[in-house]
């Protein structure tokens, strides 16, 4: 096991062939196992489980720095450097931005880089990076 305890999320999508070109495709998640009504992925060394149901749940927004930031979202917590190649990567995919990738907090504790999208079936991703890693907890 790593050193670090590696996070599950099961969450809701409406189409496993779309979910598999955003995730394994567009995200680059390497696939795990899969059946008829969900499939695993790999995404930074953490599984998240994609599952057939009828849609995802009701979402609202929380404004956070300026932005109104979706709720429920998750997401990771990446390098700078990984941060920027997949915001690349999604730009070059031609991925539509909730949250365009900018910089939020800008010179105050827990300045942070980050970046909203929405999954096919509707699910809110956010993917961030911290330039000082210590600032992750900052008050």
């Amino acid at each position: 096991m790593s050193e670090r305890p590696r996070f599950h999320l099961a969450f809701p999508v409406d189409d496993l062939d779309a979910a598999r070109g955003f995730y394994g495709e567009v995200l680059g998640c390497p696939e795990g196992r899969s059946a008829d009504h969900w499939v695993d992925f790999d995404l930074y060394g953490h599984q998240i489980v994609a599952h057939l149901t009828d849609g995802p749940s009701r979402r609202v927004t929380n404004p956070v720095d300026g932005d109104d930031v979706p709720v429920p979202h998750f997401g990771l917590l990446l390098t700078p450097a990984d941060w920027r190649s997949l915001a690349d990567r999604m730009i070059a995919a031609g991925v539509e931005f909730v949250i365009e990738p900018h910089t939020r907090f800008a010179g105050e504790a827990g300045e942070q880089s980050t970046m909203f999208v929405l999954d096919p079936a509707g699910n809110a991703l956010e993917f961030k990076a911290f330039a000082d890693d210590s600032m992750v907890f900052a008050r």
